[in-house]
């Protein structure tokens, strides 16, 4: 994550978490979690205050969660009793771990040079038939608001990302407004991905 970003989260990690927590997220959910086998390991990547992660822990699953801001973390361990890892999308290292992978308003931090890299090692991560979870602000630019660097796709943009980059499969792609109070203007680009095992 650019260092302005990371410092941002690390100054306004609780005023951050306290904004996201109560956010109805259960349109998304409603999308996602039907795709993930009952009991599956859900890893919420970039995981903000953990809202997320505690609903899929609360119906059952697996959770695991890491946050590049150190403050942004510590306070979602302590609201998940259990630990959120400090690291990036780019220190992501594993293979056929996840039946699931959540990146929920996450993704739209790395600069856009470095997501197909990301994407590779979001789709090594992810066992075969894993379900991959993307938002990002809508549009095609790369650009600095209120102290963060944003990379914005359209479908388009992320289309190309994925089918060059990537075995990925995309199942769907959608738009959604904000859900968060005086936001409503503001457009979301969401898409379920799958990880198509390799024949």
């Amino acid at each position: 994550m650019p260092t302005k970003t990371l410092s941002y989260y690390n100054q306004n990690a609780q005023s951050f978490s306290d904004s996201t927590l109560n956010v109805d997220m259960s349109a998304l959910y409603a999308e996602f979690l039907p795709l993930i086998p009952k009991h599956g390991h859900i890893l919420d990547a970039g995981c903000g205050s953990a809202r997320d992660a505690m609903y899929f822990k609360q119906q059952g699953f697996t959770v695991s969660a890491f946050d590049a801001s150190e403050n942004l973390a510590k306070l979602a361990s302590d609201y998940l009793q259990h630990p959120v890892e400090v690291k990036t999308f780019q220190q992501l290292d594993c293979s056929n771990q996840y039946d699931g992978i959540w990146c929920c308003a996450s993704l739209l931090h790395v600069p856009k040079n470095e997501l197909p890299q990301v994407f590779v090692n979001l789709q090594n991560a992810l066992k075969p038939n894993g379900v991959l979870y993307v938002s990002f602000k809508y549009g095609t630019q790369e650009r600095v608001h209120n102290g963060r660097e944003f990379t914005d796709l359209n479908e388009a943009g992320l289309t190309a990302l994925i089918t060059q980059h990537t075995e990925f499969k995309i199942i769907k792609q959608w738009q959604t407004v904000d859900q968060r109070p005086g936001r409503e203007s503001e457009v979301w680009l969401n898409a379920l991905i799958k990880a198509v095992p390799v024949l």
